[in-house]
């Protein structure tokens, strides 16, 4: 009779416990879904707007578009994954296969953990002391690029560690017993196996870095010149290619026109901006998915 009992007051248990945490649940994915439809909802009509998204911004009539800002932003993300991805690669690589634990693998973790905890704000401010005005760079998409590498180093070196550290032991031992050295293990074994996570976490970050604002601010500038895509003078200020100049990004865009508050359609300019930022890091968000799922049956043979 009391072993029923138990049971069920154990059984009452679990469907409390079950059904708060499904309410928390819920609650979450209503608010993240209301903030999305809210955010895409007030900017869709110009989502579709091709006058939108490939004019140039104007400041003080209405009409204006975020053609540069569009391209700054995803030729800042790709220079900084250019930049970030092979160091993080190679510093996860060390970290998970050939680093020893000791004090200075604990120091190197703990560097890590606390770099990518920063504040992207502190971020830019040293990379606008450092880059911007110790090596002179100014405001340029070189600036800009390092300090986003900076700031999404860290988080890409611990996603590749922690997806080299998930492959299990056997396939180490496997490889090491046919013969492979530690270096042919990890290149044609290791890093195949955890493909699909790095490809998952590789375009999560590149998500975060392309909504990034406060670390371009100080580093890349506020300023959109209008880009000449017939123009391959590296040195002039409108060729798109140039990483000497100055590049406003769509999330630097937001912030720019709603602090000066000098655009006559200052809200409509706003909620599209918000919107075709919201679409592309939906977008990087769901093909972080799809590629990760494809990659894992392919590698996996299942």
């Amino acid at each position: 009779m009391a072993s029923s009992s138990a049971s069920a007051r154990a059984r009452r248990q679990d469907h409390i416990a079950t059904g708060v945490l499904t309410a928390i649940v819920a609650v979450i994915c209503v608010a993240l879904v209301a903030i999305v439809v809210y955010i895409v909802g007030s900017g869709a009509g110009k989502l579709f707007d091709v006058s939108f998204l490939t004019g140039k911004p104007q400041q003080f009539k209405a009409g204006g578009g975020i053609g540069p800002e569009l391209f700054n932003s995803f030729y800042l993300l790709v220079l900084t994954l250019l930049l970030s991805l092979p160091l993080s690669l190679g510093a996860a690589i060390y970290l998970a296969e050939y680093a020893h634990e000791g004090p200075v693998t604990t120091a190197a973790k703990t560097i890590i953990e606390t770099l990518s905890s920063l504040p992207s704000i502190v971020v830019g401010l040293f990379g606008m002391l450092f880059f911007v005005l110790q090596l002179g760079w100014g405001f340029s998409i070189m600036s800009g690029a390092l300090a986003l590498t900076m700031f999404n180093l860290p988080i890409l070196t611990r996603v590749i560690q922690q997806a080299l550290e998930a492959v299990p032991r056997d396939q180490r031992d496997a490889g090491l017993a046919l013969g492979l050295t530690r270096w042919e293990t990890t290149i044609h074994i290791l890093i195949p196996s955890a493909m699909p996570a790095i490809v998952t976490g590789v375009i999560l970050s590149a998500g975060r870095v392309f909504g990034e604002a406060a670390a371009l601010i100080y580093t890349a500038g506020q300023s959109a010149p209008m880009l000449d895509f017939t123009n391959f003078d590296l040195s002039s200020a409108s060729c798109p290619w140039n990483v000497w100049r100055p590049a406003e990004t769509l999330a630097v865009h937001i912030w720019k026109i709603n602090s000066e508050g000098v655009v006559p359609d200052l809200a409509a300019v706003s909620s599209g901006t918000a919107a075709v930022l919201m679409v592309c890091i939906l977008a990087f968000n769901i093909i972080a998915r799809i590629v990760g799922r494809r990659l894992e049956r392919r590698l996996t043979a299942e």
